[in-house]
């Protein structure tokens, strides 16, 4: 296979995809519905059959693969997979822009951008925000770090990927620790869910039910959420109203309703202790947002 001038001058830039995974084959299938040249390669050649059949170029080998696309796209299971990968492409890498969409830490994610950066190549670290089923979509969410001339080059072929793509960052590593921000509270809202969903059954509620009648107090706290980051950022926790000393009482409610209802009460005993520990320390009238000291290590 070899590379063709217009696929590096076309308004439609040619895309090549490294990994046809489930999330890999969304992309691909995103970029040829754009209408896009695309070229694919997977360690198990047959996983590109359908994506062929659609009208993708088959590619035998990374190099190949990589000497195809203005554009290279990498979607694989580790940083250190989407590394090999491209070492394994040769001088191809030089003169290209890559969009790595692999998942990983972001001193991974930064090794990765460092290396690429010194075989010639411009690099984006994108971390995509929804399931592969939604890749495409207006409201999808793309996080993307690195080079703002990749980001201002390819933003028509980026929007393919998600309609609510942003550059956050010129450092690769930010959108890592973005998508990593969205999932932990993601983890722990549903883990507080799902918590409650046990208690409310054990007294045979619906929590469907449950939503209905409590979703203007639900809605409420997503808007404690700015003032929360707010105290964080400046590092001010002292509050008129909602100190830690009056989370007190109801968690240590909470904690014996679940063990009463054999309920398991270690997450909502967790807070308590976290709390618990915090006033004792002498922050007894400080927001809840001063929790944060107890998770950064000293």
């Amino acid at each position: 296979m070899t590379t063709t001038a217009s696929a590096q001058t076309d308004a439609q830039p040619a895309v090549t995809v490294l990994g046809l995974g489930e999330m890999g084959f969304a992309l691909a299938s995103a970029f040829l519905d754009g209408g896009h040249p695309t070229t694919v390669w997977n360690r198990t050649p047959e996983k590109a059959d359908a994506l062929v059949a659609r009208g993708a170029q088959r590619a035998t080998t990374v190099r190949d693969a990589v000497a195809a696309g203005s554009l290279v796209v990498v979607s694989v299971k580790g940083n250190a997979t989407a590394r090999a990968l491209l070492e394994s492409s040769g001088d191809a890498l030089a003169g290209r822009a890559v969009l790595n969409l692999t998942d990983g830490t972001s001193a991974e994610v930064r090794a990765v951008a460092d290396w690429a950066g010194r075989q010639g190549a411009q690099y984006l670290h994108g971390q995509i925000m929804t399931i592969a089923p939604a890749v495409g979509g207006a409201e999808s969410v793309v996080f993307y770090g690195g080079s703002d001339a990749v980001y201002d080059r390819f933003q028509p072929t980026l929007r393919l990927i998600g309609g609510r793509g942003a550059l956050i960052a010129a450092d690769a590593g930010i959108p890592a620790l973005y998508g990593m921000a969205v999932h932990d509270t993601m983890w722990g809202a549903l883990n507080g869910f799902l918590h409650a969903a046990a208690l409310l059954s054990s007294e045979g509620i619906e929590v469907k039910r449950f939503l209905d009648d409590a979703a203007p107090s639900l809605s409420a706290l997503l808007a404690f959420l700015p003032m929360t980051a707010d105290e964080v950022d400046r590092g001010a926790y002292a509050t008129e109203y909602g100190a830690l000393q009056h989370h007190r009482p109801s968690l240590e409610d909470l904690v014996r309703e679940s063990e009463a209802r054999n309920i398991d009460a270690a997450f909502p005993g967790y807070t308590l202790g976290l709390v618990n520990k915090a006033v004792e320390e002498g922050h007894a009238k400080d927001s809840y947002a001063r929790l944060v000291e107890h998770f950064r290590k000293r």
